[in-house]
Parts: C-alpha cells; structure tokens; sequence
C-alpha cells in the first residue's frame, strides 16, 4: 500500500534507455547519425545557415522572397545575412491568433580574429584572437583548431576559409608553458592563468628569403595567403574568421549512448527544431523556427534576436497571408507560445557540490526544462506562468516524451540566460526547453543521445498541438 502511494503521489525521475526496445534504440541511434554529421559539417553560424537551407529545400521549404502569397502549408524560410535564419509552415489557424515558435542559436563560444591579426615574434608567425563568449581560456591551448569563416575583399568578393578539417589540411594551436616552468603560472586562478593576449594562433616558423625584411616569417605567410586565396594584409580587415576545435563529433561510450562534439550549446537544440519541423506537414498554428546568432554575447547586432529582423519575417508573413493591419504584430505576440529551445546544465558527479540535486537535468532523463534562468535573485530571467508550464507539460505527458525540470545551479551560484527574455518581453508566452549538457561551453561538449530524441519528439508535439 505505501509502495503504490508512493508511485502514485512521488515525482519519479527515471533513466529514459530503461525499457525501450529494439525499435526505439534504432531509431535514437539513427537520428544521432544524422546530428552527428551536421555538427561536423556546421562548426559556425554561417555554415549551419548552409546545411539548414539544404534541410530545407530538400523538404520543400521556399525563400520567403519567392512568395507574393501565402497559403496554409506553404513552406518558407528567409536568411538574415548569412548568419541567422527564420522558417515557418503556415497554419489554418489566421496568424494573428498566435504562432507557435522554437528558438534556438547558432553561434557557439569560440576564438575569433582580431581585425589586423598577423604578427611575428622571434621567428613564430601568429594571429591574434579575440575570445568570443564565455570561454574557459587555458581549454582553448593546446588543442587543434581549425579556421572557418569570409574574406570580403573590397569588390565584393567573397572567399570562404576552411582550413583543419580534411585530414591533408594544416591545423593551428595555441601553446601553453610546460610544466618545469610553470612554478609561477601554476600559483593564478584558472581564470588568471592565461590572458586573453596570450591566445595566440600559431601559424608558421619559415622565413621569406629573398626580401630585405625584419618580419620574415610574416611576410612569407602573407605570399602564402596570396597566392591561394589573393588576399593582401588589409583583406584579413573585412574578415570573419573563427577559430573552432578541429576534433570531429563523434558517439561516446563503450555503448555509444552519448555524442562528444564541439558547438553542442547550441546546435544540439537548433538540429532537433529544425529536423521537427522538416518532419511535420499540416498545422493548425503556424510553426516558426528561430536560429538566431550573437545568443553567446547577449543576442546583440543585426543577426541577434536583440534586432528587428525578427519582427520584419513575422510582418513579411502577416502581408502576405493578406491579414495584416496597424498593431496587429503586437497582437500576434501576445497570442504566441514559444519554447527557447537552449541547452541546460546537465549535473555532473564530479562537480556535485554546484548543484541541487533534486532541481538538476541529468544525462539521460530526457528533455530538459528551465522555468527560468538568470542569476541568483533571478536577475534577468523570463520566468513562465504556472498556466504556461502546465500547457507544455500536458503536451509532453500525453505525447509520453521524458522531462526533467531544473535550474542553472545552487542559487547562489548559477546563473545564465537565453533568448526566452527578448520574445516574453514582446508579449510571447515561452519557456525553456533544451538537452542537458555536460562541459558546456568547453572545445568538447557531451549529450545523451536519448535526450537529443527527446527533444526531436518534443519540438514535433509542440508544433502539432
């Protein structure tokens, strides 16, 4: 009697592989497969915003520009700038009784270049960086980096930069000082122990000998640089070059029950919304997809969710479904339901004593949900309705999806945001909902693959409420 009330009344938090069969686990591993290689072929924004439209227009997704109207099951997406992009399904439902949006990011915590980055020093040729995000620096040394992004020349050409990829490519790193002398460095904090200005790409130690020249080395990897792309030092301002880890995603454990990549936070949330909406058809709301940019630096810029090009897609289809009118955004928002689709925290034994257990995603357990986020008192945080949240849960519940809800850490302790804020302060109902991450932020992150199904199946249910 005391076993089956316990059942009854107890909130039981159970590991999601326990009873799955065959099927299931098949199609968990198959769906990690196809994330799997889009983390490897999208390490930054602008190459997630190449492998989404290709998701995309395979599945019948059209440029918003190529419509002069819209009709319920027309598929759009518009671009913003290489770096952003927006998609929606049109519903049956009119647009201005709400829309139901899943808004994640693309951009992820990494090493960009500074404007004028090449220098020599000693006979070493570097570039210096810029951190981008909240990085620990000393896990950025020592490690193979890759470089990813545009050269814009002044005529409009536009190079595309890869390079530590493909295995006959060349890598980068950043050297650290070895242990015998490191006395001093070793008595700094972590966040002491290398300076911003120490992280320094190493790219080359041969010299150019046929020039009178006290820079040498530089000067004989700027003629590289020339030769094969054209570019001359001053190029390399209208730039944006990232620096990534050059590690490759791939499954993790003995069981292969966890994906090890690079950019998980937040791309893992970005792969399930948009492979969600590339699997569902008719709607009665119209289904949006947000994949912003800048999330890492407070959502900030053109192609953060802080601008108005948001706002611009979602008037674009009120003109051209036929329904727009003065003040009818602000109406639609106020009618819309979101989830942020952000990652979470997932509790980490090794680190136990930074959480409350029993207010913490675990690995595992499913989708993870943050009711709010920000920082000790809750400063800055979008805190959902307990009507919102029962909404959400019942889609979840019925539908048989795992959840976990949790906070960012002990109180005063934790802290973080998404872009949740921004659509509540437009008068959206939201909430965060993403996959529980170990190493957050680190050059190599780590997820369950039965989380990142879960959110799939979640982001699905949503659209089809």
């Amino acid at each position: 009697m005391e076993e089956n009330l316990k059942d009854k009344l107890f909130n039981k938090k159970t590991n999601g592989w326990i009873n799955l069969n065959e099927q299931e686990r098949n199609d968990i591993f198959n769906f990690c497969d196809g994330y799997i290689n889009f983390l490897n072929k999208a390490k930054i924004e602008r190459e997630a915003v190449v492998e989404i439209k290709k998701m995309a227009e395979i599945n019948g997704f059209r440029d918003l520009s190529t419509y002069d109207n819209l009709q319920p099951g027309d598929k759009v997406y518009f671009i913003n700038r290489d770096k952003s992009m927006f998609l929606a399904i049109i519903g049956t439902e009119k647009i201005e009784k709400g829309v139901h949006i899943i808004g994640s990011h693309i951009d992820s915590p990494r090493l960009d270049l500074k404007p004028n980055p090449v220098c020599e020093d000693n006979g070493l040729a570097y570039f210096s960086t810029h951190y981008y995000g909240g990085i620990k620096k000393y896990q950025w040394t020592t490690i193979p980096l890759s470089m990813h992004g545009v050269i814009v020349k002044t005529n409009g050409e536009k190079i595309t930069i890869n390079i530590g990829e493909d295995d006959s490519d060349p890598i980068f790193t950043i050297t650290d000082l070895l242990p015998h002398l490191a006395q001093e460095q070793m008595q700094k904090t972590l966040s002491k122990g290398i300076e911003g200005e120490d992280l320094k790409l190493l790219i080359g130690s041969i010299p150019y000998n046929e020039e009178k020249c006290n820079e040498k080395v530089k000067l004989n990897i700027l003629n590289i640089l020339n030769q094969k792309y054209g570019i001359v030092e001053k190029d390399l301002v209208s730039a944006e070059i990232e620096l990534v880890p050059a590690f490759k995603s791939k499954s993790l454990g003995f069981d292969r029950s966890m994906v090890a990549g690079y950019g998980q936070d937040d791309k893992v949330c970005a792969y399930t919304s948009v492979a969600a909406m590339m699997s569902i058809e008719n709607v009665k709301n119209t289904a949006v997809c947000i994949l912003s940019d800048k999330e890492e630096i407070g959502s900030v810029g053109n192609t953060g969710m802080e601008s108005h090009m948001f706002d611009y897609f979602m008037s674009e289809l009120l003109n051209k479904t036929g329904e727009n009118r003065v003040n009818l955004l602000d109406k639609v928002f106020c009618y819309s339901k979101m989830l942020s689709s952000d990652v979470d925290a997932a509790f980490d034994p090794i680190y136990a004593s930074v959480s409350d257990k029993s207010n913490s995603g675990f690995l595992g357990r499913g989708l993870g949900i943050c009711k709010y986020t920000g920082a000790r008192g809750k400063s800055g945080a979008s805190d959902a309705s307990a009507e919102y949240v029962a909404w959400v849960r019942n889609i979840l519940e019925k539908n048989n999806i795992n959840y976990e809800v949790s906070e960012l850490g002990k109180v005063d302790i934790g802290g973080g945001g998404t872009i949740a804020y921004i659509l509540a302060n437009k008068g959206v109902d939201v909430i965060d909902c993403g996959v529980p991450v170990l190493s957050m932020h680190a050059p190599y992150e780590v997820t369950s693959k039965y989380d990142i199904y879960s959110a799939f199946r979640a982001y699905q249910a949503f659209w089809n409420a």
